[in-house]
């Protein structure tokens, strides 16, 4: 397959029905913002052996690609509208592997509400990567910070933390090497969390409405609410049993208490952390229901510096790492 071949073959059909996209036949897009609208942008790259299995499904890789960017967008505030892709291999993959990402890519395209409107192809020496730069619409000046956190706001965390980090051990260990036993119900759960991280679209519009600050977990909480707490000049007292757990997640806890670390400090989530005023928390918790997202307290926005998880004894807990660093 040529590149002519892959664009119009494999990914022309991801880019129908968007007008600006011109069939992906051009050199470039174009996007009409609603009137009163911004653009929220963002940019992430995933590549074979840093954040996916060489030998994972395509479409399980196509899927995740794109689902980490639609989680940035959705810590804003924003709705998912558009996004363009450049893939990098180090020789031309089979078109059955193309094809299968492409599927991936359209059942995120799907379940996000974004299309494909561009992007490149190239071949350059290292592992398959793919960087998705995505695009979303907030009204006006109401995009939601990571800087913008006040002591005395509460915290709050969508859906249930640690269950990719866990699943990411099964699956780099396998069942019999992995610290940890699980059914296999409860396996394939964790594993499939890490292939395929589902971010909460339904809560944009709570985040837009409530929260005083968010991004999303993609390199753990304790990392990521350290990052938001530097950002806004705060800290941040964890209760270490407010997690919220998965069935399976709680399950590895209760066998091996020791994986709790991997809960608090394990990336790969892809739910969103927000502060909320106290006035606020009422509202927040009656949308986020409405939505059908789950979404729990789990801490205080407080007056200093750093982040502490605290256990039952009240005591600051002590972590090995406190997430995934790209460096």
């Amino acid at each position: 397959m040529g590149e002519a071949d892959i664009i119009q073959g494999v990914f022309a059909p991801l880019a129908a029905g968007f007008e600006g996209a011109f069939g992906l036949k051009d050199d470039a897009a174009a996007i009409r913002p609603p009137i009163g609208c911004d653009l929220v942008v963002t940019v992430d790259a995933v590549a074979a052996g840093v954040h996916f299995f060489s030998d994972d499904d395509a479409a399980d890789i196509g899927w995740k690609a794109l689902a980490v960017n639609v989680s940035d967008l959705i810590a804003k505030g924003a709705a998912p509208h558009a996004y363009v892709m450049s893939l990098a291999f180090p020789e031309m993959p089979d078109k059955a592997w193309l094809l299968g990402l492409a599927t991936g890519l359209a059942e995120a395209q799907r379940a996000f509400g974004i299309t494909l409107i561009g992007g490149d192809t190239d071949r350059r020496p290292g592992p398959v990567s793919i960087t998705i730069t995505a695009i979303g619409f907030v009204p006006a000046g109401q995009m939601v910070k990571r800087t913008t956190a006040k002591a005395g706001d509460h915290v709050f965390v969508s859906g249930a933390l640690g269950d990719s980090a866990l699943g990411l051990t099964l699956r780099r260990d396998g069942a019999m090497s992995a610290p940890f036993t699980v059914s296999a119900v409860h396996r394939s759960d964790l594993i499939g969390r890490y292939l395929r991280p589902r971010p909460p679209l339904a809560l944009v519009p709570a985040l837009r409405d409530f929260a005083s600050a968010s991004m999303d977990i993609s390199d753990g909480l304790v990392k990521d609410l350290t990052r938001m707490a530097d950002a806004s000049g705060v800290g941040a007292l964890i209760d270490c049993e407010a997690l919220p757990l998965s069935d399976a997640a709680r399950a590895v806890v209760a066998s091996h208490p020791s994986e709790m670390a991997s809960i608090a400090t394990g990336g790969d989530d892809y739910q969103v952390l927000a502060t909320v005023s106290p006035q606020h928390v009422a509202a927040f918790v009656a949308a986020a229901c409405v939505a059908g997202v789950t979404v729990s307290e789990i801490g205080r926005i407080i007056v200093g510096h750093g982040v502490a998880i605290l256990g039952p004894d009240g005591n600051a807990i002590s972590f090995d790492s406190t997430g995934y660093d790209h460096f």
